[in-house]
């Protein structure tokens, strides 16, 4: 634990922080799923709704700086590749 006032208010912060930032990715990687699974059972028209959530939720967690950005930017290519492909 922190001794000085300053590390004790930065911990505290912190903490506060995580919550967010657990918040944003939890929800990136959720709508990332649903759209997986969407996309695996063939239901090709409910995917490529669920698309735009997933690209809004990347979006958001790179913006927060809670994901990079070529990570996101990898994630949603692979993602539409595989829309693509349950359309076919």
């Amino acid at each position: 634990m922190p001794i000085i006032r300053a590390a004790k208010k930065a911990l505290r912060s912190g903490a506060k922080k995580r919550v967010f930032n657990v918040r944003r990715i939890r929800a990136a990687k959720t709508v990332v799923k649903d759209l997986r699974a969407l996309a695996t059972l063939g239901k090709a028209k409910e995917a490529r709704e669920k698309l735009s959530a997933a690209y809004k939720a990347l979006d958001k967690a790179v913006k927060r700086g809670v994901m990079k950005k070529n990570a996101a930017a990898r994630t949603k290519s692979r993602l539409s590749k595989l829309v693509k492909n349950s359309a076919k």
